[in-house]
């Protein structure tokens, strides 16, 4: 092996190591705990490149630009390449890591935005890659056994180990090497567990891994937030927040303050679900529109499954208007449309705005299978349906606008995933309730579902003492609405177990 980086055990990180570091190159996803934040688990590690110029020791500072609020911190493991590693198996990839240290992959998402998936001007600022202190001998610990740890002005943000790695770092190092060498000196950001979230000027950051068998330690890698000073000029993107990044920089929707699909989830309790699958979506419908939310069905649709309920947290897939050259850049490979499918998982509908297209399908009996699979509850688009035989066929439940035998490009481009959209003539919002059988689609909003549950029940009830009365030969007036005589029979009813007659 050559160009090995040498050094003494436990040497400090300083400025010799930043000289050496041609390139530093980070994974997006990879400790388990960070994934179910995220709502997905990858197949295979995903990464991004920070600049070498955004290295910084222990005990510097960092500043939040002028006019953005969403710096946020992410306590890593990195990794220093101590030989070059070109096509390396996974079993020889640990031999040429030469350290392993501290590190901490800051980013402010104000301007994650601009970067189009990049992270270039989100997380390559200065100092936003501190590492240290101390550069652990990466022969002397195990990397299947280490502990990382994160404080927020001394209080414990994130407590992982390396055992809920979802790649190993001598896979991750084997990955990379496939297409780049890495050389002597490269460092290698490994991902952060779950608690990274927003940090505002004047807090201290600090970050330590452990092999607390081999009684190793970098000590705390300490880094204080300070107040920017310039503003971004208006010759380049300005800081700009969205929902999805702000939901990203906390960690949480519950964080970011913002009703998200995990909100939903949360709201969908059993108990929940279970008196809304209950009773029949006019019902429903009723409670909503008393609350003022008259504009909450889905319209025109139609179901394979006749008159099967469901019910489930909506994620959302946004296609626009079809145009030849977005469709060659956006349509083909692993667009938005194959990610949010590979990304669903049970308790979730997937909604999928196609505007009322009905010239051309917006999945068929693969993607509709590969949904299935994932264990989602039903499929829903104001689009047409390919293969709409075979689609009817499968167990999921598919609401859709009729049958068309044109490919995806016809019409539309798949374009974003998880954004507001708008589906049958109203807007759905990742993480709202979506209730839906062969009488219609209906959306409750997350923050409603508890009290209109409680609500549905009781006017289902009371319905169906009024539809037994009227079947057993009485007449509406008086009795529905109920008055006062028909209330106390209706109570007495109710006492003695709402019994037939």
């Amino acid at each position: 092996m050559s160009n090995e980086v040498t050094g003494a055990a436990l040497a400090r990180v300083d400025q010799s190591i930043f000289d050496k570091a041609g390139k530093v190159l980070a994974v997006h996803l990879s400790y388990s705990s960070r994934a179910a934040q995220r709502g997905r688990t990858p197949a295979f590690p995903s990464y991004f490149m920070k600049a070498s110029s955004s290295l910084a020791a222990s005990g510097s500072t960092v500043e939040r630009p002028a006019g953005t609020e969403l710096l946020a911190f992410e306590g890593e493991i990195a990794l220093v390449i101590g030989a070059d590693a070109r096509r390396v198996s996974v079993q020889d990839a640990w031999s040429h890591v030469a350290f392993v240290t501290a590190s901490n992959d800051l980013g402010v998402y104000d301007m994650k935005y601009a970067d189009k998936g990049s992270n270039i001007r989100s997380k390559s600022g200065d100092g936003y890659t501190p590492m240290g202190p101390v550069l652990l001998p990466a022969a002397s610990v195990n990397p299947a056994a280490l502990r990382i740890r994160t404080w927020v002005n001394g209080e414990i943000a994130q407590d992982a180990s390396t055992a809920e790695l979802i790649f190993s770092f001598a896979q991750i190092v084997a990955d990379l090497s496939q297409q780049m060498t890495l050389k002597a000196g490269d460092v290698i950001l490994t991902g952060t567990p779950a608690g990274s979230s927003v940090i505002v000027p004047g807090d201290v950051v600090e970050v330590q891994v452990d092999d607390e068998a081999a009684g190793l330690s970098t000590g705390r890698l300490s880094t204080t937030v300070i107040e920017g000073t310039e503003s971004f000029a208006a010759f380049g993107n300005q800081p700009k927040i969205t929902d999805t990044d702000k939901i990203d920089a906390f960690g949480t929707a519950a964080a970011a303050g913002i009703v998200s699909a995990i909100t939903g989830k949360e709201a969908l309790t059993d108990d929940v679900k279970e008196k809304l699958m209950s009773v029949a979506t006019a019902t429903i419908s009723g409670a909503l529109r008393k609350r003022g939310l008259n504009n909450v069905s889905v319209d025109g649709l139609q179901a394979t499954k006749g008159m099967r309920k469901v019910i489930g947290t909506a994620r959302t897939l946004r296609y626009v208007p079809g145009r030849e050259d977005l469709f060659k850049t956006h349509g083909g490979g692993y667009n938005a449309q194959k990610r949010v499918i590979d990304a669903i998982g049970p308790g979730e509908i997937l909604v999928m705005e196609a505007r009322g297209e009905k010239g051309s399908g917006t999945l068929g009996d693969i993607l509709a299978m590969r949904t299935q699979v994932r264990g989602a509850e039903a499929i829903i688009t104001d689009g047409g349906v390919r293969d709409l035989d075979a689609v009817s066929a499968l167990e999921i439940p598919t609401f859709h606008n009729g049958a068309h035998p044109a490919v995806l490009g016809r019409k539309h481009v798949p374009w974003d995933t998880d954004v507001a959209v708008g589906c049958g003539g109203t807007t759905i919002v990742p993480g709202d309730i979506v209730i839906a059988d062969a009488d219609g689609v209906l959306v409750i909003p997350p923050h409603l579902a508890a009290e209109i549950a409680e609500e549905v029940v009781e006017s289902e009830r009371q319905d169906t003492f009024v539809f037994l009365n009227v079947k057993n030969g009485n007449k509406i007036e008086g009795l529905f609405p109920m008055n006062a005589g028909w209330k106390t029979k209706y109570n007495q009813w109710v006492a003695d177990g709402e019994p037939e007659f």
